[in-house]
């Protein structure tokens, strides 16, 4: 019989694609849905949302100046690495969830073909939300989309993988940076994903994880002027109306939190929620 101890996980935030511990030095402790011990998660403070901020603004040239196919390169990369990862994950999430083995390989199984999905989508999208306008007169008349800039992701509570990756991919394929804040009870697939994403050819800065207490971080990001757009989906009804007011401040996109089924069909909604249009005249023959 081995008397040899294993070796603990330390878990630690993703910001700039590096991995620092919360600037504080807070932990939290997560347990299961039983109540037993998994690990201590970095406890982000303001300041690491702030640097967050900072980090995904950096990325933001270089990211959305990337074609749309090497974008749905590297979320393609990203799908082909969790699926090399697929059991940990699927006992990450096991035990976050409470869920079975087979539950959770589903969810697993799901995220891989969902960031695959969205790869796909990458070239595709503004064929859909851009158009040449009929106008009268010696123009041509083009709208297309474009990315809106830092989006500020709070992710699912009840779906602590499948509905992290349900938000996150459509935000960044379409050329915006994230900074996402993950399910406060349950991080640890959030925070195991930070490695995928350091390892699949995605920027430093394009995303940037943290851990935490959501409405500690989320108020930050809410006010935080270099935000462009909030998506709330991880906020509960009084705090997603404290957070909307926040926003205005500076005219953000706010996408509303609303009941979501994880397992069905994404459609399009999510990819266009952080574009913004662009109209360009031009005359013609010049």
């Amino acid at each position: 019989m081995s008397d040899r101890l294993s070796v603990l996980k330390t878990y630690k935030l993703y910001v700039g694609g590096k991995f620092p511990r919360s600037e504080s030095g807070r932990v939290y402790e997560v347990t299961d849905t039983e109540g037993g011990w998994l690990a201590n998660a970095p406890l982000a403070s303001r300041k690491d949302a702030r640097d967050a901020v900072v980090a995904a603004r950096k990325a933001f040239g270089g990211w959305s100046g990337a074609t749309a196919y090497n974008r749905g390169q590297i979320l393609y990369r990203v799908a082909e690495m969790l699926q090399g990862r697929r059991e940990q994950f699927a006992a990450e999430v096991a035990a976050a969830e409470g869920v079975s083995p087979a539950a959770a390989a589903a969810q697993v199984d799901a995220a891989v073909d969902r960031w695959v999905w969205y790869a796909g989508w990458s070239d595709k999208v503004a064929q859909i939300a851009g158009s040449a306008n009929p106008v009268a007169g010696p123009y041509f008349n083009l709208s297309s989309p474009e990315p809106t800039g830092v989006v500020a992701v709070l992710a699912p509570q009840e779906s602590s993988f499948l509905g992290l990756v349900s938000v996150l991919a459509p935000v960044i394929v379409t050329g915006n940076t994230a900074v996402v804040v993950a399910a406060e009870r349950a991080p640890l697939p959030a925070l195991s994903l930070a490695e995928v994403l350091a390892t699949s050819d995605l920027p430093g800065g394009v995303v940037n994880l943290l851990s935490g207490r959501t409405a500690e971080l989320a108020a930050p990001l809410a006010a935080h002027q270099d935000v462009n757009a909030l998506d709330l989906t991880g906020a509960g009804a009084e705090l997603a109306t404290e957070l909307e007011t926040a926003a205005a401040d500076n005219l953000k996109r706010v996408l509303r939190p609303r009941a979501a089924d994880w397992t069905a069909d994404p459609g399009t909604e999510r990819l266009l929620a952080f574009l913004e249009t662009k109209t360009v005249w031009h005359p013609m023959g010049v």
